[in-house]
């Protein structure tokens, strides 16, 4: 057996200091040359903040999914009618009154205008071309709804706010008469008004400082974690603007990294700090409490960063670059809150001086105690006293553990994935307003067509008209499809199209089994003994596709993911049951979080009061994302506590008495810096996005059964029966993993009492 002890503190002797580190050095010339460092990020904010006006990017959920039967479908469709190939969106047209066909000369002008807008393929006009021509399929039976079909070369979100001017100027005239124009699908997209956090952050910051005041009564050290991570965050944004003008970043990338920049960059500051204050309480000048503090918490910030950043960079196992990007979105900020943490929060500790506590609303205090197990006299907190509970108890404690993270992992059964279609956006949306409009005059169904593909350019002209024949049996009667429109082969005659709608809207499951019952079946059937190829393409078929991808590889990640967080683990703390356990009770939380998603939005407990209409599916890749991220933030808490009952077990080799040690001393900063985190993740759930409303509840759950449920509950209970036997290595494995001092106790004088 490897001996426990190969993580020293590296101490040199009693009394005596290590020789001070890379770390320290950083932490202490920072807080020395405070004016230097602060000047720096100022200046570098403002040229960010140039930079991003100039040559800052736009976002876009414009993805594509190159291999997938719909992308291939839509290249053969563009090649053979580029008229009917790129992206499509519907411009809806209706009025009370009156129908449409009283409009005719408006609705010309109209779709003339439009075809002449850049990057515009075709416009279809409603109206029949003659009144003996047959219907366009594209107005309702009362002749008072109808739409425009635009076709885009690419997805127009891509084309910038900008680009709406030339569209509402092409449709001024039908407006000028009285009609009402909305927009949909992608174009409705890029109507949508401009999110804005700064709300969600308001609250988010207020709720922050609220919870620094109680918790540590200093109002300067409650206010400077606040001033860097929202630093951090505008510098993370910068960059992200940046990246975007050259890589296609989602919409609600920035959100996303505005979320985690926030939570991860409170938390880093709020660790150094903490330390440093006890430092300073301890009689340490402000300079040397500084560098500690970067030599020791700020150790730990790294490693913690670091694991965050490689969660997040597990993403791209899916191999869709779209979600790779949402990682990378939300690792900028993770990287400029570690920066953040190692440079300006010891300048802004070295500017404060000995005066952090100068300003207060009660006694101040820093640590959750200062005692240490095994030293006599040591003050006992009630933290201590309540591990000791556990250790009396400790199977009582996890079967309550358990029990609660059952209870809410069990709607996760009843998981459906799936997108998240306009119907389910406010209803003064202009999206949401053409979602209606088509549903009342159309059915659900026609918000979401599905376009038939075959391409028989490998079959002999001989035999078209009967593979024809075979098609249209095969298309008939087709389950959940409310209709199958007659298919028609394009100009050259190689590609024959249709389209097909479902009885349901975009986001139900009838238009997912339609969907794959059309593409595994229906029509591999009427091609059956010809070399024609078939596809489902369009908006739709791609987020299905798009589904089915994220269904396949979504194991893959987590595998990666809890893998490398476990071998992390394993490497700090030299643990094998400690890495397990760690890893396990992650899984645990996460499934805790999504069963809540699933009871909120899937199963509608409470969705409408937060402003979602009815029930919806849970995006699909929220999971994903959700995964990545959570899994990287436990790993900070994990960090911190397990490094001080570590280093306690290490000098004292009471296994129960490290767990009561570590309890005691992290639990006011972790509690502390779960509950802002909780707060601004909650905040989120004001926003209009839905997405970011599941990906703000879904966090700010997760962080919360993390940070009671396992932090208090489970963790202490698994570690007291395991006993020694958690810090257990092998010695051939001890020898092979290298040797990390994650809480930098070399940096400190050690105890002589």
């Amino acid at each position: 057996m490897a001996s426990p002890s190969g993580a020293s503190t590296g101490a040199t002797g009693p009394g005596k200091t290590g020789r001070p580190g890379r770390l320290q050095r950083l932490g202490e010339w920072c807080a020395r040359h405070f004016i230097v460092v602060i000047v720096i990020w100022l200046i570098g904010l403002g040229a960010l903040h140039a930079l991003q006006n100039t040559f800052g990017g736009v976002y876009s959920d414009d993805f594509s999914l190159p291999g997938t039967q719909s992308s291939e479908g839509a290249e053969v469709l563009s090649r053979h009618a580029p008229g009917a190939g790129g992206i499509g969106a519907q411009i809806v047209l209706h009025d009370e009154q009156k129908q449409l066909s009283g409009f005719a000369d408006q609705i010309d002008q109209a779709v003339a205008s439009l075809q002449k807008l850049p990057h515009v393929l075709s416009a279809m006009n409603p109206l029949p071309s003659s009144p003996s021509a047959p219907p366009t399929g594209a107005l309702s039976s009362d002749g008072k709804t109808g739409y425009i079909t635009v076709r885009f070369a690419a997805n127009p979100t891509t084309y910038g706010t900008s680009y709406l001017h030339g569209v509402d100027q092409a449709v001024q005239p039908l407006r000028a008469a009285g009609v009402q124009v909305e927009y949909g699908g992608p174009l409705g997209e890029l109507a949508r008004p401009k999110a804005s956090d700064l709300t969600s952050e308001a609250i988010g910051f207020g709720v922050a400082i609220v919870v620094l005041l109680i918790g540590f009564g200093s109002i300067i050290a409650a206010g400077l974690p606040l001033v860097t991570a929202l630093i951090g965050v505008i510098a993370g944004l910068s960059c992200l603007s940046l990246l975007a003008a050259a890589f296609t970043f989602a919409s609600v990338s920035p959100t996303l990294a505005t979320m985690i920049g926030l939570g991860v960059g409170i938390d880093y500051a709020l660790f150094l700090i903490t330390r440093h204050r006890q430092q300073v309480i301890d009689g340490a000048d402000a300079v040397t409490a500084a560098g500690r503090a970067v030599a020791t918490s700020g150790r730990a910030v790294l490693v913690s960063g670091c694991t965050v950043i490689v969660a997040l960079a597990g993403l791209y196992v899916s191999q869709v670059s779209f979600i790779g990007k949402l990682g990378v979105a939300a690792a900028v900020t993770v990287v400029t809150a570690v920066l953040g943490a190692v440079t300006l929060v010891p300048a802004l500790l070295g500017l404060a001086g000995r005066r952090i506590d100068r300003f207060r609303v009660r006694q101040p205090v820093a640590e959750g105690g200062s005692g240490d197990e095994g030293t006599p006299g040591a003050p006992v907190g009630g933290w201590h006293r309540y591990a000791r509970r556990i250790e009396h108890h400790p199977s009582l404690f996890l079967t309550a553990g358990l029990a609660v993270v059952v209870v809410l992992a069990i709607p996760l059964f009843s998981i459906r994935l799936g997108h998240i279609g306009d119907g389910a956006d406010p209803k003064s949306f202009t999206d949401r307003k053409a979602y209606d409009l088509i549903s009342t005059a159309f059915g659900p169904g026609a918000n979401g067509p599905l376009t038939l593909v075959i391409d028989q350019s490998k079959v002999p002209s001989a035999d078209r008209s009967s593979l024809a024949d075979n098609l249209k049996k095969a298309l008939t009667d087709v389950p959940d499809a409310a209709s199958v429109s007659a298919l028609k082969p394009t100009s050259d005659a190689a590609v024959l199209t249709g389209t097909a709608i479902s009885t349901t809207s975009p986001q139900d499951a009838g238009t997912t089994d339609l969907f794959r019952n059309l593409k595994n079946n229906v029509l591999p059937k009427g091609v059956s003994g010809t070399d024609a190829s078939t596809y489902v393409t369009g908006t739709t078929a791609a987020q299905e596709d798009f589904l089915d991808i994220i269904s396949a590889r979504l194991p893959l990640i987590i595998g990666v993911v809890v893998a490398v967080a476990f071998i992390i683990i394993l490497i700090v703390f030299r643990g094998v049951l400690v890495a397990l356990k760690a890893a396990v009770l992650n899984l645990l939380s996460i499934a805790a979080s999504y069963g809540v998603i699933v009871a909120v939005f899937q199963w509608g407990w409470g969705g409408p009061s937060l402003g979602v209409s009815g029930k919806v599916p849970i995006e699909s890749y929220v999971p994903m994302m959700m995964f990545a991220i959570v899994f990287g933030l436990s790993m900070d808490y994990e960090v911190f506590l397990l490094a001080r009952v570590h280093e306690a077990w290490v000098r004292t080799r009471d296994s129960r008495g490290s767990v009561a040690h570590g309890l005691e001393i992290t639990a006011r900063v972790i509690t502390c810096a779960a509950l802002i985190m909780v707060s601004v993740f909650a905040a989120f759930l004001l926003s209009d996005n839905i997405v970011v409303k599941m990906l703000g509840l879904g966090l700010a759950v997760s962080v919360l059964i993390d940070a009671t449920v396992v932090r208090l509950l489970l963790v202490p209970a698994v570690m007291t029966l395991l006993g020694n036997r958690a810090w257990w290595t092998p010695g051939w494995l001890d020898r092979a993993l290298p040797h990390v001092d994650t809480e930098g106790e070399s940096a400190l004088p050690v105890r002589t009492d």
